[in-house]
């Protein structure tokens, strides 16, 4: 049997990159952590972790573990709330960017809304700027949303890489003035990303197309309506990259953020760790090999 304290240990190794902050994160100190780690080992009858230094690193055993330590851990956690919640747990209110609202979070939402099924869980989909300004209003739980990288605060952060694209069946000479270009309504971080990178290189653009979710920008740049900003994870087969040698300017990247409010809920904390838990293994698979 493998022990949870030892498996949330390990789990907390990889996530935070060392044991000095993985203690920090399980309440314990960095010796009890290697200890933790050691027995873990010894249970497995195999070496988890490479040790190099201050630098962990996942042994091939350890890459396999991971995942199904990941489920352990994440169905004791569901069996104990379900277990011992009380008959009412109230309202969890969570504001989520459109492109993660519509199925990279579905598991997650639904994981937690089994576990609590004697609490509501609202969830509100908008532009990130609108959802902070929820947040410090009061009006939202939690919120996942994106801002310009480097920005203080927050219980996670996640780098999010930005492309100017446009359509590979109906391609866009982007040298010419203006620009068309396809894009979210005012506020968005990319709209604002886009227009100012290009009154910065000295070029006119004019708004060809306007769309308040993804399916609507992807569906617009498929069809050559004009180019547009797009994150990694939204590019489509049939959107070809666009960079310097098209006459377009380098954009900054942005990043994506987990805050909660000060006053958060355990209910409201316990969601926060699962959507972290996503987002952690999200960004792994996104990174290029």
């Amino acid at each position: 049997m493998l022990d949870l304290d030892l498996l949330r240990s390990f789990v907390s190794v990889v996530d935070a990159g060392g044991f000095t902050r993985a203690g920090e994160r399980v309440h314990r100190t960095q010796s009890t952590v290697s200890q933790q780690i050691r027995r873990l080992e010894m249970s497995c009858g195999r070496e988890l972790l490479n040790r190099n230094g201050k630098r962990v690193g996942l042994t091939e055993e350890g890459e396999r573990l991971l995942p199904y330590a990941r489920r352990i851990l994440a169905l004791a956690e569901e069996a104990h709330h379900v277990v011992a919640r009380s008959d009412s747990e109230g309202i969890v209110r969570l504001g989520l960017p459109e492109d993660f609202a519509a199925n990279r979070l579905a598991q997650v939402l639904a994981r937690f809304a089994r576990a609590h099924p004697r609490m509501r869980l609202d969830v509100r989909c908008e532009l990130s700027v609108r959802l902070r300004s929820d947040l410090e209003r009061g009006e939202l739980d939690v919120i996942l949303f994106k801002r310009d990288a480097g920005e203080a605060g927050g219980i996670a952060l996640w780098p999010e890489r930005l492309s100017w694209v446009m359509s590979r069946s109906h391609p866009i000479d982007t040298r010419r003035d203006p620009v068309p270009l396809v894009v979210f309504p005012q506020g968005c971080l990319y709209r604002n990303r886009a227009i100012h990178a290009l009154e910065a290189a000295g070029r006119s653009w004019h708004i060809a197309y306007l769309s308040p979710n993804f399916t609507g920008i992807q569906a617009a740049v498929s069809a050559g309506f004009g180019i547009s900003i797009l994150p990694q994870v939204a590019i489509l087969s049939d959107h070809q990259v666009l960079g310097a040698k098209d006459r377009l300017p380098k954009i900054p990247n942005t990043e994506l953020a987990l805050m909660a409010s000060s006053d958060a809920s355990p209910a409201t904390r316990r969601l926060a760790e699962l959507i972290t838990n996503f987002c952690q293994i999200d960004a792994r698979r996104r990174v290029p090999a």
